[in-house]
C-alpha cells in the first residue's frame, strides 16, 4: 500500500467517484479536477479530511489543496480514475463564464511546464551569480553548457506551449509540438529575413506596430516576427489549428485520415499563423505593454502596491496565473519585468507573518504547521501557509496582505526587475541581477524583502491576539499534513 493511497481512495469517493472526473491535473499545490457534476462532491468531507488543507473552486476546476507532496497524492489517484495522459480531450468545453475559461486555459497551458522553467531558470540565474562573483568566466566551457541547460526551454519555448496548448485545446499533442517548432524555425524569424537584405517596403509607419516586409507569401507581405521565446503567438496558431484538424476529420475519409488532417491542418493553421495571427497577437501584447507602462508611468509605486497587496487573494482564486503571459512576454520583449514582481514581498511577507504565528500561538497543531510552512515560503510556494494558518485565523492574512503591499509599493518606487525567468522564493536572487554584472536591483530586492519581514513579523506580534485560534478549531485537523 502506497504512502496516500488511503487518502486517495477518500478524495476520489469523495469528488463524487471516479465516474465524475473527467481530467485531473495538478500543480504545486492543488488536486485540479474538472468535474460532470461539483454537486456531487462532498465539501465539508474533503475539507476535514486529514491529509487535505482545503477545496477551492475556481476557473472551472474543483481543487483540492494538499500541499507541498501533491504530486504523491496524484500519482496514487491517477490509477483509481483510471485517466490516461489525455483524459478527457473528448469532453465538452467548460461552460462556465468567458472569465473563468480564460483562467482554466492559462492554468492548463503553464502548469505542466511550470515546475521545470522553475529549475532551469534557478540554473540559469545561479550561472550568472557565479559570474558575477568571479568563479569563472562567461568565455568557458561550463558557463556555455550550464546556459545552454538555463536557456534551452526559454529559447524554444513555443515547443513546449504548442504541446500543452494542444492537449488543452484537444489538438494531438503531437501536432503541436510540429507547430512550436515551425515558429522556431530560423529562417522565418525577422533577426534572419532582416539579414538578408533591405526591406520591400515598411507596414504601419509612424505607429507603435511599424513592421518592414522583407518577404511575401504568394503576395501577401509577411511581417516579420522573432518567435522563439515568445508565448501567445504559438497558444494562438495552436488554437486555430484545433478547430481546423476537427473540421477536417469530419470531411476526410478514414483511410487517408491519417496523414492528410495532419497535412492540411499544418497547410492552413501555420499560413495564417505567420501571416496574421502572430502579428496580430505581437501588436496586441505591444499594445498592453503599452497601456500597463502607461499606469506604471503615473505611479509606479501604486501599481506595485495594488500587485502586492491582491497577490495573496489571486492565489487562493487561482487567478495569479493570469499575470505569467504578461511576466513572460515582460521578459522575452523587455528583458526584465517589473509588472508582476511586486508580487516578490507579498511571499515573505506570507512567511514573516506566519513565522510571527509560531511565537505567539500556544497552539500546538499551529505550531507544528508554521514552522514548514515558514520553508516553504521562504522557497516561494505560500499556499499552504494561506489556507492552512492565514485564512483560518483572518487577521494574519490581512496582516500579510497589507504588509505585502507596502513592499510592492517599495518596489514599485525603485523600479524593482527581473530579469531572468525561473527560480521561487530565494532562488529568485540570482535572475535580479543586472545584465552588466551590477547589484543595484539585487539590493532593492533584498530590502525590499527585510521590508516585508520585519514588518510582517512587527505586526503579527503587535496585532495578532492568541484568541483567535478558536477561528482554527474546526480546521486543524484538515491542516495537518
Amino acid at each position: 500500500m502506497g504512502k496516500y493511497e488511503t487518502l486517495a481512495k477518500e478524495i476520489v469517493k469523495n469528488v463524487g467517484g471516479k465516474e465524475n472526473v473527467s481530467i485531473l491535473v495538478h500543480c504545486i499545490t492543488r488536486l485540479r479536477f474538472k468535474l460532470k457534476d461539483e454537486s456531487k462532491a462532498k465539501d465539508d468531507v474533503l475539507k476535514n479530511m486529514d491529509g487535505v488543507v482545503t477545496v477551492m473552486k475556481s476557473g472551472g476546476q474543483y481543487q483540492v489543496v494538499i500541499g507541498n507532496h501533491v504530486p504523491d497524492v496524484f500519482a496514487e489517484v491517477m490509477p483509481l480514475l483510471g485517466l490516461a495522459e489525455e483524459a478527457g480531450q473528448e469532453e465538452d468545453p467548460e461552460k462556465g463564464s468567458l472569465f473563468n475559461r480564460a483562467i482554466d486555459t492559462i492554468s492548463g497551458i503553464f502548469q505542466p511546464i511550470l515546475g521545470i522553467m522553475a529549475a532551469c531558470g534557478m540554473v540559469k540565474g545561479l550561472n550568472a551569480l557565479f559570474v558575477a562573483l568571479g568563479l569563472y568566466s562567461d568565455a568557458c566551457g561550463g558557463y556555455l553548457i550550464l546556459n545552454a541547460i538555463g536557456d534551452g526551454l526559454f529559447n524554444f519555448l513555443p515547443l513546449f506551449l504548442g504541446y500543452t496548448a494542444a492537449k488543452k485545446f484537444r489538438l494531438k499533442p503531437m501536432l503541436g509540438l510540429v507547430i512550436g517548432t515551425i515558429m522556431c524555425y530560423p529562417t522565418i524569424q525577422n533577426s534572419a529575413l532582416s539579414a538578408g537584405g533591405n526591406a520591400l517596403y515598411t507596414l504601419f509607419g509612424g505607429t507603435m506596430f511599424a513592421s518592414k516586409v522583407y518577404t511575401d507569401f504568394f503576395g501577401i507581405p509577411l511581417i516579420g516576427m522573432d518567435y522563439t521565446g515568445t508565448v501567445i503567438p504559438v497558444i494562438f496558431v495552436v488554437y486555430f489549428a484545433s478547430k481546423f484538424e476537427k473540421f477536417f476529420n469530419k470531411f476526410i475519409p478514414d483511410l487517408v485520415k491519417f496523414f492528410f488532417v495532419p497535412m492540411f491542418t499544418l497547410l492552413v493553421a501555420i499560413p495564417a499563423g505567420l501571416l496574421v495571427i502572430g502579428p496580430l497577437a505581437t501588436f496586441g501584447s505591444t499594445a498592453i505593454a503599452e497601456a500597463v507602462m502607461t499606469v506604471r508611468n503615473f505611479s509606479p509605486m501604486l501599481a506595485g502596491a495594488i500587485v502586492g497587496l491582491a497577490w495573496q487573494i489571486l492565489v487562493i482564486f487561482g487567478l495569479h496565473w493570469g499575470f505569467i503571459p504578461v511576466y513572460i512576454n515582460n521578459i522575452m520583449t523587455n528583458g526584465f519585468d517589473n509588472v508582476m514582481m511586486p508580487f516578490f514581498a507579498c511571499t515573505f511577507a506570507t512567511s514573516a507573518v506566519v513565522l510571527g504565528v509560531f511565537f505567539k500561538t500556544k497552539n500546538k497543531l499551529i505550531k507544528e504547521m508554521a514552522i514548514p510552512n515558514f520553508i516553504s515560503g521562504i522557497f516561494g510556494v505560500t499556499e499552504p501557509a494561506i489556507y492552512g494558518i492565514l485564512l483560518p485565523l483572518k487577521k494574519p492574512f490581512i496582516i500579510s496582505c497589507i504588509v505585502g503591499g507596502i513592499g510592492g509599493g517599495f518596489y514599485g518606487a525603485f523600479n524593482f526587475r527581473k530579469f531572468m525567468m525561473g527560480g521561487m522564493g530565494i532562488f529568485e536572487f540570482p535572475a535580479m541581477i543586472e545584465p552588466d554584472g551590477s547589484m543595484g536591483n539585487l539590493i532593492v530586492a533584498v530590502v525590499g524583502v527585510i521590508i516585508s519581514m520585519v514588518l510582517g513579523f512587527a505586526a503579527t506580534m503587535i496585532f495578532y491576539k492568541e484568541k483567535e485560534p478558536a477561528a482554527v478549531q474546526g480546521t486543524e485537523e484538515q491542516d495537518k499534513d
